[in-house]
């Protein structure tokens, strides 16, 4: 809890300083409101964000896992892997972690700015921020459904070795091995508390994000159902 706890905050604000600024600079070339412009900015948002994810998450299933009985003994063998060179073990599963978010984002965010451009102009102003919470909700499950298998593989690497104490190398390696090994289903295993989990993160998330912003813009937009 509390590797994630850290990661989060930091994570988020790179995730969307990069989201809001890339959103700006791509949407003067192919429109504000153009798919494009939200599956690549939320592209470059995730890889930015990873550099900050990707540690806490090494840390935290490491911990689930029970390699290490507390934080600081997972954050010093960490450190220590790979000769310390490199952020040692920090950064396994890095590029792995962008295959696994990037196509989440390319899923996700164009599909909950445009759950919010319907609204809008069915209603006439803007979607509130409860609205963009179930926005979020939805669009993050049906993300977090497609891009299970991503996850699995992500979390082996991460893992390192299998529950025979085989060694992982490398994604295309890990795929081919659950493929041959545990069959095409085992790519979803976790997908309900996978989805579960996004789904009711995605509604406080967006939500909080959306209202957030309203506040400090100075905007007006919020109507009484409002967060």
């Amino acid at each position: 809890m509390l590797s994630a706890a850290v990661g989060s905050a930091p994570g988020a604000a790179l995730f969307f300083a990069t989201y809001e600024t890339q959103k700006s600079v791509i949407g003067s070339f192919l429109g504000v409101e153009s798919s494009w412009t939200h599956l690549t900015a939320a592209g470059c948002g995730e890889t930015m964000a990873c550099l900050v994810r990707v540690p806490t998450e090494n840390v935290k299933q490491n911990l689930q896992a029970g390699r290490f009985a507390s934080t600081s003994q997972a954050v010093k063998a960490l450190a220590a892997e790979n000769g310390g060179r490199m952020f040692g073990g920090f950064y396994t599963g890095y590029w792995t972690t962008c295959m696994r978010e990037i196509p989440f984002s390319f899923i996700q965010f164009p599909l909950w700015e445009g759950i919010k451009s319907t609204l809008a102009d069915k209603q006439g102003y803007p979607a509130t921020s409860l609205q963009s919470s179930f926005a979020g909700s939805f669009s993050g499950g049906v993300a977090a459904a497609a891009t299970t298998p991503l996850d699995v593989i992500k979390t082996r690497l991460m893992l390192k070795r299998c529950v025979n104490g085989e060694l992982y190398n490398g994604p295309v390696h890990t795929f081919h091995r659950i493929l041959s090994e545990e069959g095409s289903v085992a790519f979803f295993k976790g997908i309900v508390p996978r989805v579960f989990w996004i789904s009711l993160g995605g509604f406080v998330f967006f939500g909080a994000y959306e209202k957030a912003k309203d506040i400090l813009s100075g905007g007006s937009s919020s109507s009484s159902n409002d967060l």
